[in-house]
């Protein structure tokens, strides 16, 4: 099922899947001399934006929860991908440890761990799936909805290497690499600091420390390169933002800040909107810079309403996973989302593996407006959506057509990559 877009002005966009198609040969070579400069993260999904007249990253994830929502067809480019990731890490491939979420009741999400250890086994390696949660103190077997069975254990620590008991051996299970799938919003446990194995993402790439404003600072720089590349406007590709720190939701503190900043990136939209004869309302989503699962996030179009929540909003934006509160935001242009599915909004989430995108599928929300974030209770996957590779377009067909239109937002995906790659670098090397 691939959506349609349900605008008019699809006409620069058009444009510019015209010009990627027309460029391919010197994007991807770029993208290769860009990989040759920086490591890519070890995975990621990047959620887009498609307006039909903007494409647009508006997140990007360094812990991604869904794989197990891709088409199926694709695992095969998703271990050829895995073989690359870990051979560079990894070359005797002894073994992985992969440290998820603390979930043990959240099925879907541990059926995208159990997807992840399919891929790693498929490309070869030994994994064992280890626990932080301090009730899981032995293997412990969790029924999946799909009749597989994960097994969580506990983690084990010896000296400064960690691992996972193992009954045959008695160093137990020694791996050379450290898989985290835990985005690590509430810090650092002290098991993995001081780690002699490499942990994939590093430990820097967590929501403690890790913030939106820096991912989009560093996409800025790599949207600006990429449209002098194909001499096109970066704010088709490129979503305006400003943030403000030391907000205090709940005692209405930096209020004024906020409304002022969110005026300031409304302005911005409006000039944009008038050169490219938008005839939509602009509007800006504010989000907490640090954190992830949709929380702490409001649409907004007028400055006024910032200072006009009332407690239950307040309440609402206060606080985001595992209950830590927000005390910097970001304020994001908001992008519309005019493709639907059977009349609900979607929008795309790419997958990528080292620097290769190995699929992605739709967020569909049938209660959401296509101003709102459809990251939220309600939401579903249409898994199926991505019908052919994202890099294998077409030339020869018309630029909305299925291949051609997922090009480009695999292109897109992919300089969200970059751009984390740029944000990784400069959080491990601060100096």
């Amino acid at each position: 099922m691939v959506p349609h877009l349900t605008t008019a002005l699809t006409g620069p966009l058009h444009d510019l899947e015209r010009r990627f198609l027309s460029a391919m040969p010197n994007i991807e070579h770029w993208f290769r001399t860009q990989w040759l400069e920086h490591a890519s993260p070890f995975y990621a999904s990047v959620d887009l934006r498609n307006s039909g007249f903007k494409l647009a990253p508006v997140d990007t994830n360094l812990f991604p929860g869904g794989f197990n929502n891709l088409n199926p067809d694709f695992l095969p480019l998703c271990v050829q991908a895995m073989h690359q990731a870990v051979e560079k890490i990894c070359p005797e491939a002894r073994g992985v440890l992969l440290i998820p979420e603390n979930h043990t009741r959240n099925l879907f999400y541990l059926q995208n761990v159990a997807q992840i250890v399919t891929i790693l086994k498929h490309a070869g390696m030994r994994v064992r799936i280890g626990s932080l949660l301090p009730e899981i103190t032995a293997a412990t077997p969790i029924q999946l909805p799909n009749g597989s069975t994960l097994v969580l254990e506990p983690l084990v620590r010896r000296a400064n290497r960690l691992g996972v008991v193992d009954p045959g051996s008695a160093s137990g299970f020694d791996p050379c690499v450290v898989l985290l799938n835990n985005d690590l919003s509430s810090g650092v446990p002290d098991i993995l600091k001081n780690l002699e194995q490499p942990i994939f993402p590093p430990l820097s790439a967590g929501w403690y420390t890790r913030r939106k404003s820096q991912h989009f600072t560093a996409y800025d720089r790599v949207a600006g390169e990429f449209a002098k590349l194909l001499d096109i406007d970066p704010w088709l590709i490129n979503p305006y933002f400003a943030t403000c720190d030391q907000i205090n939701f709940q005692e209405r503190v930096g209020e004024e800040c906020l409304a002022a900043q969110v005026d300031v990136v409304l302005q911005k939209i409006r000039g944009k909107y008038a050169e490219y004869g938008v005839k939509h309302d602009p509007f800006v989503i504010v989000k907490a810079d640090a954190g992830t699962y949709g929380m702490g996030i409001m649409t907004v179009k007028d400055a006024s309403e910032i200072t006009g929540l009332n407690r239950k909003q307040r309440n609402k934006m206060a606080v985001v996973k595992e209950g830590l509160a927000v005390s910097d935001v970001l304020i994001q242009e908001g992008v519309y989302t005019f493709e639907q599915i059977n009349d609900a909004v979607a929008e795309p989430v790419v997958y990528m593996i080292d620097h290769y995108v190995v699929g992605g599928f739709y967020r569909v929300h049938t209660t959401r407006g296509v101003d709102e974030n459809l990251n939220a209770a309600g939401m579903h996957f249409m898994p199926l959506a991505f019908e052919t590779h994202c890099t294998l377009p077409n030339p020869d067909r018309a630029p909305h057509d299925t291949p051609n239109r997922f090009y480009a937002y695999g292109v897109v995906a992919r300089l969200a990559l970059l751009a984390a790659s740029l944000e990784i670098e400069a959080a491990e090397n601060p100096h």
